[in-house]
C-alpha cells in the first residue's frame, strides 16, 4: 500500500507574484498524485480559503486553511528601519471553528497593526490567539531554523517549548524540508531533528510548495522577477531557482524522508487534527434598529404603507394586492431586515441631497422597493415583475445594487460604517490578473526583451483573447510561434503566468456589512500600502457564499453630471428642480432625441444610437427603455425591425391572440426576459416563479435543462387549449428572443436616467454642458470633443480668466457662454486656485496684472503656474501675452517687495499700480514682439490639452470637408474600409521593426477628435518629410479596430 502524506506548506498564486498554482491546478495535480487533503498557506493572507474549500469538497479532498504568517523580530508595533525588518516564517492551520477565527484575527492585525513590508504578528498577540491552530516551526526564514544556524541552541530550545506551551501538546510540530542544493537546509535538518528528539517533539515534513510540476521553475521565477523588477542576471536578485518547490507525490516524499518517517505519518495526524468547516449559503443578515414592540415585517409594513400614501397609491387596489404579495414573501424568505437597511441609507443620501439612481437591476420590480423610496420606478405602470427580483420558490438573497454619485458614495457608504459599527462594514477586495497582452509584456521584460519586440506581439493579440484562443484563431500569431524560437519560449512561459493573481485592489462598489464584527468571520486589510480604507481578504463571491451581506454601492458620474446641472440650475435661476418627478412626456426632450442631440446622455451617446434614434423618432418613454434593451450585440439586430414597425413601415402580427397584450409595447417583439416569464404565465399557466426558472434556464443554453423547459411550455400551452403546432411555434419563435432578452427592471432605471439627462439638456444646455465638461475635464480629448458638441450647440467655451473663472467649468449666464475652470491649466495646482477666487470673494475682480500680484500671495503663486496662466489666456484682458511673459521677473519681483512692505505696513510698489484708472503707472513694460496666433493655439494646446481660441485647421476648413471625413465619425462599423482624414500631427511614437526599418504610431487630430495613425516602413520611405510634430497632414488609410480602438493604417 502506498504511503499517505499531505501537503501542508502550499502556497497558490494568491501568494501574489510568489506561488504560481491557482486553485483548480493545485487541486488537480494533489487528485492526480492520490491525496486526499491539502494545506493552502499562502504568505500572510488567506484570500483563497474560501475558493479552495469549495473546490476541494468537490472533488473529494479534505481542505485545511492555513496561511504562512511572520513573526516581528520583537514587537509588531515598532517599525525601525535595519531592525524591525527582520521577520521569521511560520505555519498556521485552523483546526476548528476557534482556530478559524483566531486565524483571521491574527492575520487581520498583522495587516492593519502590524504591517511593516511584510504583515507581522507577534508572540505577544499569538499566545491570545493561539487557541484550536496547530502551528509549524517555518522554512529557513522561521525563527528556530535562523537560531540553529546561529549556533544559539539553547535559545532554540526556549523557542521551541515557548510555542509548545503557548499552543499546547500535540499542536506545535517542528518543520524540515528536503532541498539539498541549499547548503544550509541540511544543516538544519540535522538541528531539528536532533531538538526534536531531545525535547520530544513532533517533526513533521513539508515541501514549501510554489509550482506543481518541476518544469514550472522558470515560470514560477519569471513571477518573482515581475514582482521585485530586478533584471534577471542580477546575481544579488531574490529567487528559487536553485532548487525544487514543485508538488512531490507521497511516495517521493516517504523515500525524501525514510530515514525520519514519523515526519511523513505526522502530515496525516495533523490532517486528521483539522477538521474546520465553513458554513456555506447561510444568510448572516445584520439585524435593522426597531422601534420598541415592533418587529422588522411589521415595521417593514408599516413604512410600506406610508410610502404607498406619498405615491399616492394608497386606495388603488391593484397596488395594495401587490404590496401584500410582495410583503408575504419577503417574510417567508426572511430578508425584511434588507429592505430597512436599504431604505435607511438610501433616504438619508436623499435627505443629504446626494443624488440617488431611479434604481438598477431586478429590484426595480418590486412594488415595496418602490414604495420604500429605494426606487423611483413604478413597477405597475412598466408592467415589471416582482419574480424577477426575489423568486419565492427559490430562496436566495435580494440583490439590490444603487448607484450613487461617484463623488459622495463614501459618504453613503461612511453613514453605514457608523450606523451598523466599523467594525461591521468593509469594502470587499478584488484581484487583478494576468491577462494575455498584459503578461506577454510583463514575461517579455522580465527576460530582458526590447519593449518594442513585445509590444508587437502583444498587440497581435484581439481583445478579450487567451493566448490559446490566439495561437488558435489569428494566423500571424501562430506563424511567429511557430518560427521564431525567442517568441515560443515568451508565450509558452506566458500561458504559464496567464490568469494568476496580479495585485489585489478595491472592488469598485462592493461593500459587505455584517451581523457580528467583520474580523471574527473574514480576514481584513488595507487594500495597498497607504490606503486607509479596509477591505476583505475575500473578494464578492466568496463574500456571497458565506452568507454575508454584500451590496454594490455605484458611482455613476452621470448622477454627479445631475447633481452638478441641477446646482448650477439653482444657482443661476433660483430654481430646484425636482428631476426624479420630471414629466416623462416632455416635448422638447423628445425633440432633442428625435435629433439625437444626445452627446452626454447617458446610454444614447454613441454613434449608432445615435443613428437609431434618428430613425426610429421617439415618442414615448417606452422607446427609450426598448433601446436601452436591445443597443447590445445580439438583439442589435432586431432594432431595424422594432424601428419599421413603430413606424408603420412593417406589420406587426402576433402567433396567438394572448401574446398581443404582452408584445404591443414593443411592436410584437419580445425584448425583455419580464415579457417571456408573462408568455410562460399567460400561455402555458406558469407561476411567475416557475417562469423565471423558465428564463434561467434559456439563458445558460444547456440542452437537457432546455429540453425539459420545452416540454413543459409546450405541455402546458396544449393543456389551455393551442394546438401542438402553434404552440411549437412560439416555442421556437421565442427562444432567440429569450436568450438574449433584457431585463426590463434595469433598462427602464437606465432610460429614466437617460430621459432626466436628455431633459436637462434640452431645458438647460448651459448648465448641463459646464456640469458634463467639469465631469470629464480629466480626459482632454473628450474635453475637444464635448467643446466641439458646445460649438455645434451654438454654445461658446471661452478660455481661462483670472477675473470669470471658477476652480471647473461654469456659466457665464448673461453671455450665454460657459468659462474654463483654472484647474484645467497645466501646473495650476489647487493651492493657486482656491487663492485666486477666495480673494476675488474678497475683494472683487483684479483690474490689471499688476494687481492680481499685489493681492495674491507669493507663497500661493510661484513663477511656473503665473507663466501658465499667462500663456493659457487668463491675463488677456490686461495686455499681450508676450510682454507679460517677456516682463515676468520683473513682475514677479516687484510683487514679492509688494507683499514683504505689506506684511510690514507700508505701501508697496504695485497699490495701485497698471490699475484700470492709473494715469501714471508705477511699472513700465517693456515692449515684446507680441505673439502669433499660432503660438498663442500651441500654448494652449501645451498647457489645457487642446486649442480654444481657434484651430490650426481653422483655414483649412473647407479644403477638408471636400476631401476628408471628420474624425468624430470614424467607427467600428467603418472598418476594413479606406478612409481620407485630415489633421495636426500632435504626438509621435517611433519604433524599430525586427527587419531595422523604422515605423511609427501618431495622433492625428481635427477639430472633433484624435485617432491613432500607423504609418509602416513602406509609407515612411516614400513619405520621409511628412510626419513631423504639428504638421497638418492629409492622410489616406483603412481602419482597423483589432484592439477595440478604432485606428487608421496609413496607405499615403
Amino acid at each position: 500500500m502506498s504511503p499517505k502524506f499531505t501537503h501542508l506548506h502550499v502556497h497558490s498564486h494568491y501568494s501574489l507574484l510568489d506561488g504560481l498554482p491557482k486553485i483548480d491546478q493545485l487541486l488537480d495535480c494533489a487528485k492526480k498524485l492520490g491525496m486526499d487533503s491539502i494545506a493552502l498557506t499562502d504568505h500572510g493572507v488567506m484570500y483563497g480559503a474560501v475558493e479552495f474549500y469549495k473546490k476541494s469538497k468537490s472533488r473529494g479532498i479534505k481542505p485545511i486553511i492555513g496561511a504562512e504568517m511572520y513573526l516581528a523580530h520583537e514587537s509588531m508595533d515598532q517599525k525601525r528601519p535595519n531592525i524591525d525588518d527582520v521577520r521569521y516564517h511560520f505555519i498556521l492551520l485552523a483546526k476548528n471553528d476557534k482556530g478559524y477565527r483566531n486565524l483571521v484575527k491574527l492575520v487581520t492585525e498583522a495587516h492593519l497593526r502590524g504591517f511593516y513590508y511584510k504583515p507581522r504578528v507577534d508572540e505577544e498577540l499569538l499566545a491570545k490567539h493561539a487557541e484550536g491552530l496547530i502551528m509549524i516551526s517555518g522554512c529557513l526564514q522561521g525563527r528556530i531554523p535562523r537560531l540553529l544556524l546561529a549556533g544559539k541552541e539553547k535559545e532554540a530550545e526556549d523557542t521551541a517549548i515557548k510555542f509548545q506551551n503557548m499552543f499546547g501538546e500535540g499542536n506545535f510540530y517542528l518543520e524540515i524540508q528536503h532541498h539539498p542544493n541549499i547548503k544550509e537546509q541540511g544543516t538544519v535538518n540535522g538541528r531539528i531533528i536532533a531538538l526534536s528528539e531531545k525535547l520530544r517533539m513532533p517533526l513533521v515534513a513539508t515541501q514549501d510548495l510554489h509550482y506543481l510540476e518541476k518544469d514550472d521553475a522558470e515560470a514560477q521565477d519569471i513571477l518573482m522577477l515581475i514582482n521585485t523588477g530586478a533584471a534577471k542576471d542580477d546575481p544579488e536578485r531574490l529567487s528559487m531557482k536553485e532548487d525544487d518547490f514543485s508538488m512531490k507525490s507521497p511516495a517521493e516524499m516517504a523515500e525524501i524522508f525514510s530515514e525520519v518517517p514519523e515526519a511523513v505519518e505526522n502530515t496525516q495526524k495533523i490532517a486528521e487534527s483539522c477538521n474546520f468547516e465553513f458554513e456555506l449559503g447561510k444568510p448572516k443578515m445584520p439585524a435593522f434598529p426597531l422601534p420598541a414592540g415592533k418587529t422588522g415585517e411589521k415595521y417593514l409594513k408599516e413604512l410600506c404603507y406610508l410610502g404607498l400614501q406619498k405615491r399616492g397609491l394608497e386606495k388603488d387596489e391593484t397596488a395594495i394586492e401587490r404590496l401584500e404579495y410582495e410583503l408575504k414573501a419577503i417574510k417567508q424568505t426572511g430578508f425584511a431586515s434588507y429592505f430597512l437597511i436599504v431604505q435607511d441609507f438610501v433616504n438619508w443620501a436623499k435627505q443629504n441631497r446626494i443624488v440617488v439612481g431611479p434604481g438598477r437591476g431586478s429590484v426595480a420590480g418590486s412594488l415595496v422597493a418602490y414604495a420604500l423610496n429605494i426606487t423611483n420606478v413604478n413597477p405597475l405602470k412598466y408592467d415589471l415583475l416582482f419574480e424577477r427580483f426575489i423568486n419565492p420558490e427559490r430562496i436566495s438573497p435580494p440583490d439590490i445594487d444603487l448607484d450613487f454619485t461617484d463623488r459622495r458614495r463614501d459618504e453613503v457608504i461612511d453613514y453605514v460604517a457608523q450606523k451598523y459599527g466599523k467594525d461591521h462594514v468593509a469594502q470587499i477586495i478584488t484581484f487583478g490578473t494576468m491577462a494575455a497582452r498584459a503578461v506577454i509584456r510583463d514575461v517579455g521584460r522580465a527576460l530582458g526583451y526590447a519593449y518594442g519586440y513585445c509590444d508587437q506581439i502583444a498587440k497581435m493579440i484581439p481583445f478579450s483573447f487567451t493566448l490559446e484562443q490566439t495561437l488558435q484563431k489569428v494566423k500571424e500569431f501562430k506563424q511567429l510561434y511557430d518560427a521564431d524560437e525567442k517568441a515560443k519560449h515568451l508565450i509558452d512561459l506566458a500561458k504559464k503566468l496567464e490568469g494568476v493573481a496580479r495585485h489585489a485592489s478595491t472592488h469598485a462598489c462592493g461593500v459587505v456589512i455584517s451581523d457580528e464584527p467583520l474580523d471574527t468571520l473574514i480576514p481584513l486589510q488595507h487594500p495597498t500600502q497607504g490606503e486607509e480604507h479596509i477591505v476583505t481578504q475575500y473578494e464578492m463571491h466568496a463574500i456571497e457564499d458565506l452568507g454575508l451581506l454584500k451590496m454594490d454601492f455605484l458611482g455613476l458620474k452621470n448622477l454627479t453630471i445631475i447633481e452638478d446641472t441641477l446646482a448650477r440650475v439653482y444657482k443661476i435661476h433660483n430654481k430646484n428642480l425636482d428631476i426624479e418627478n420630471v414629466p416623462t412626456d416632455d416635448k422638447k426632450t423628445y425633440e432633442l432625441l428625435r435629433k439625437a442631440g444626445t452627446i452626454g446622455v447617458f446610454q444614447l451617446e454613441s454613434s449608432g444610437m445615435q443613428r437609431y434614434l434618428r430613425e426610429l423618432k421617439p415618442t414615448v418613454f417606452e422607446d427609450i427603455i426598448a433601446m436601452v434593451a436591445l443597443y447590445r450585440p445580439g438583439p442589435m439586430e432586431w432594432i431595424p425591425e422594432y424601428i419599421s414597425r413603430k413606424n408603420k413601415k412593417a406589420a406587426v402580427e402576433y402567433l396567438h391572440k394572448d401574446l398581443e397584450p404582452i408584445l404591443k409595447n414593443t411592436y410584437g417583439i419580445c425584448v425583455y426576459q419580464e415579457q417571456l416569464m408573462q408568455i410562460a404565465q399567460k400561455l402555458a399557466g406558469f407561476s411567475l416563479s416557475e417562469a423565471d426558472t423558465l428564463r434561467k434556464a434559456v439563458g445558460k443554453k444547456i440542452k437537457s435543462l432546455l429540453m425539459e423547459q420545452q416540454a413543459k411550455l409546450t405541455g402546458g400551452m396544449k393543456k389551455n387549449g393551442i394546438s401542438e403546432r402553434v404552440a411549437n411555434q412560439i416555442w421556437e419563435w421565442i427562444l432567440p428572443f429569450a436568450r438574449y432578452g433584457f431585463n426590463k427592471s434595469h433598462s427602464t432605471c437606465y432610460a429614466m436616467i437617460a430621459y432626466q439627462t436628455a431633459y436637462l439638456k434640452a431645458h438647460y444646455p448651459l448648465e448641463f454642458m459646464s456640469a458634463l465638461l467639469t465631469a470629464d475635464s480629466a480626459d482632454v480629448e473628450r474635453i475637444g470633443f464635448l467643446i466641439e458638441e458646445c460649438k455645434k450647440m451654438g454654445v461658446e467655451v471661452l478660455p481661462p480668466d483670472v477675473n470669470e473663472s471658477f476652480r471647473t467649468f461654469s456659466v457665464v449666464s448673461e453671455a450665454g457662454k460657459i468659462r474654463f475652470g483654472l484647474l484645467a491649466v497645466k501646473n495650476v495646482g489647487h493651492n493657486v486656485v482656491e487663492a485666486i477666487v477666495a480673494e476675488r470673494t474678497r475683494a472683487g475682480r483684479f483690474n490689471s496684472i499688476a494687481d492680481f500680484l499685489g493681492r495674491i500671495a507669493s507663497k500661493d503663486l510661484n513663477k511656473k503656474s503665473m507663466e501658465s496662466l499667462v500663456r493659457a489666456g487668463a491675463f488677456d484682458q490686461f495686455g499681450e501675452r508676450n510682454q507679460f511673459l517677456s516682463n515676468l521677473e520683473k513682475l514677479l519681483e516687484i510683487a514679492r517687495e509688494t507683499q514683504k512692505s505689506k506684511q510690514g505696513g507700508q505701501k508697496g510698489l504695485f497699490d495701485g499700480a497698471l490699475s484700470a484708472t492709473s494715469a501714471a503707472p508705477a511699472v513700465i513694460l517693456a515692449p515684446a514682439k507680441p505673439a502669433s496666433e499660432r503660438e498663442k493655439l500651441q500654448w494652449e494646446k501645451e498647457l489645457l490639452g487642446l486649442y480654444v481660441s481657434g484651430h490650426p485647421l481653422r483655414n483649412y476648413r473647407k479644403a477638408l470637408e471636400k476631401t476628408a471625413i471628420p474624425l468624430s465619425d470614424i467607427s467600428p462599423d467603418l472598418t476594413g474600409k479606406l478612409v481620407k482624414i485630415g489633421g495636426v500631427v500632435s504626438g509621435i511614437k517611433k519604433i524599430i521593426t525586427r527587419t531595422g526599418k523604422p515605423m511609427l504610431f501618431l495622433n492625428v487630430e481635427d477639430e472633433t477628435r484624435g485617432i491613432e495613425v500607423v504609418a509602416f516602413p513602406a509609407i515612411l520611405e516614400k513619405n520621409p518629410a511628412a510626419f513631423q510634430e504639428n504638421k497638418i497632414v492629409l492622410i489616406s488609410g483603412r481602419v482597423d479596430n483589432r484592439d477595440g480602438v478604432a485606428k487608421i493604417i496609413a496607405n499615403e
